[in-house]
């Protein structure tokens, strides 16, 4: 491929965001690209052996096909996705498979290991720079394509798979894998860090290391987590202050800086805090993705929700949260509805069909959709990641959505938090119980925050956000909160523990059981009330 000049480079993409804005124009639309999607996919799967002994043929309609194909977990296709590793070709996808993506496993704490093929890497190559595009045209212009775009994700090492193969196998975080096979256009003219810096896994040390790189780069973009975002903020504060000058807004140091873009945590709770260290003309633009590929992006307001990428590579189920149970999800592939059926104000469970052969795939998201011409939506949580004591259905969202609201009126500063029900024995032979907040604030705030302070504010939103949660605490089956204010460093503690410090790992906000409470009780010597 040619060196292109800069000038051709920012003149193709004006081309390409003039072609989005068409696609974003065309309100109607998505059920037939998604039927086009799925004839695709069904073809290649119709090659892969696991997939055509389940029944999957290349002409197969929708409705036959999740006749013949359950719903699943990594658990079902984990035996197969050992015979890629091994070397075996055509098992869930045409040909060969080397190079795997590991995850976090959020909902059973194991590394997953899901096969990248070549199809899958190129989806995620075009829908990245769909992403873009279409911030383009909700800013009516291309400049965030005139400088380059600095990653906050994690290492780019690859590490080898032992007794793979052959070929040997290899495996790493999806951002890694990005960054080592990116597109020479994107290399060339985009992408930052190259080399030893983004092979580093020390986080601290690549922090350090990305500050100095930076400094002379003409940096346009800036993505990552809202925690990774802020923790470069202090680093490159901290490194001005000892160097260059006093810096308070990264835009100082990068005029051109123009976009932040989001995903993995809701932004809320670091909203003002991110606006003050980006700058006061840096744009905020959310993308939802996961390992197993693009979903959504931005298209409009963020309180519009993401636009689902309906001709962006894969095909969608939902499943109604109502009528979800892991345990039994092989059982449920007639309650799922493709993206045509949704309806708005009902939360989902979301499936994926991906070219990277995975079939009626459960991702463990909740989304809930706000429109569905074109269809958004809005991620709100896990399916592992709703409290439901007693009926509550408090979601991930709408705790971060509390202590945003109540951080932002107090002039606090948040650092991290996780939230878990508590028991309380029973009261007049009726059970009952709280939820029991861990969290730690920055410190340095005018008001001097207390627990039972906080407890009471969070209260008042979760009952103005959440009917049911209200009915519960009038009806005496939930009590008050119980706010743990914990010292600084004791969420890094629990996630450095955890191998899950830095760049794009992030620690669950809420989860249904007290794993995650119950070790940071010990960390912290917290004995329960």
């Amino acid at each position: 491929m040619p060196a292109w000049p800069k000038s051709v480079f920012v003149f193709g993409i004006n081309l390409l965001s003039a072609a989005a804005e068409l696609n974003l124009l065309q309100r109607g639309g998505a059920a037939a690209l998604q039927a086009r999607v799925f004839k695709r996919l069904v073809r290649q799967l119709a090659q892969a052996r696991h997939w055509r002994e389940t029944g999957v043929t290349a002409g197969m309609n929708y409705e036959t096909f999740r006749t013949h194909v359950a719903p699943c977990t990594y658990a079902r296709i984990a035996p197969q996705v050992g015979r890629m590793i091994h070397g075996e070709r055509d098992v869930l996808w045409p040909g060969k498979c080397s190079l795997f993506a590991l995850t976090s496993g959020t909902t059973d704490a194991r590394p997953h290991y899901l096969p990248m093929t070549g199809d899958l890497l190129d989806h995620l190559q075009r829908a990245e720079l769909e992403s873009l595009l279409y911030f383009n045209v909700r800013m009516r212009n291309a400049s965030v394509f005139h400088g380059r775009h600095l990653h906050l994700g994690g290492t780019r090492r690859l590490a080898h798979i032992p007794d793979s193969g052959p070929p040997p196998a290899h495996a790493g975080d999806v951002s890694a894998i990005l960054a080592t096979y990116p597109r020479p256009w994107n290399e060339r003219h985009l992408f930052e860090p190259h080399g030893a810096i983004a092979q580093m896994s020390n986080w601290e040390e690549k922090l350090d290391a990305l500050v100095a790189h930076s400094h002379p780069r003409d940096i346009a973009l800036l993505s990552g987590s809202p925690t990774s975002a802020l923790g470069f903020a202090d680093a490159l504060f901290a490194d001005a202050a000892q160097s260059q000058g006093h810096l308070t807004y990264l835009q100082q140091r990068w005029p051109n800086l123009r976009c932040f873009v989001h995903t993995g945590l809701p932004v809320g709770p670091y909203y003002e805090e991110l606006r003050a260290v980006l700058g006061p003309t840096v744009n905020f633009h959310e993308v939802y993705a996961a390992t197993e590929g693009y979903l959504a992006v931005q298209d409009a307001h963020h309180r519009d929700g993401l636009r689902v990428l309906a001709n962006g590579g894969l095909f969608f189920e939902f499943i109604p949260v109502d009528d979800y149970d892991e345990s039994q999800i092989e059982k449920l592939g007639s309650r799922a509805v493709p993206l045509a059926e949704v309806k708005t104000g009902t939360d989902y469970a979301v499936l994926v069909t991906s070219p990277a052969g995975l079939a009626r795939y459960a991702l463990g998201d909740v989304v809930r959709f706000v429109s569905t011409t074109p269809p958004r939506l809005l991620v709100v949580g896990r399916t592992t990641g709703t409290l439901d004591l007693f009926g509550e259905k408090t979601t991930e969202l709408q705790l971060s959505a509390a202590i945003a609201a109540v951080c932002l009126k107090q002039g606090w500063r948040l650092v991290n938090f996780h939230v878990a029900p508590q028991h309380q024995g029973n009261l007049t032979g009726q059970l009952h119980g709280r939820h029991e907040w861990w969290l730690e604030l920055k410190p340095g705030t005018i008001t001097t925050p207390i627990g039972p302070q906080i407890a009471a504010s969070l209260d008042v939103e979760l009952q103005q956000l959440n009917p049911l949660y209200a009915a519960k605490r009038k009806g005496g089956l939930l009590e008050l909160p119980v706010v743990r204010l914990v010292m600084p460093g004791v969420f890094a503690h629990w996630q450095r523990y955890h191998g899950k410090w830095g760049g794009q790992h992030k620690l669950p906000r809420c989860y249904n059981h007290r794993a995650i409470a119950d070790e940071l009780a010990r960390i912290t010597n917290f004995a329960a009330d």
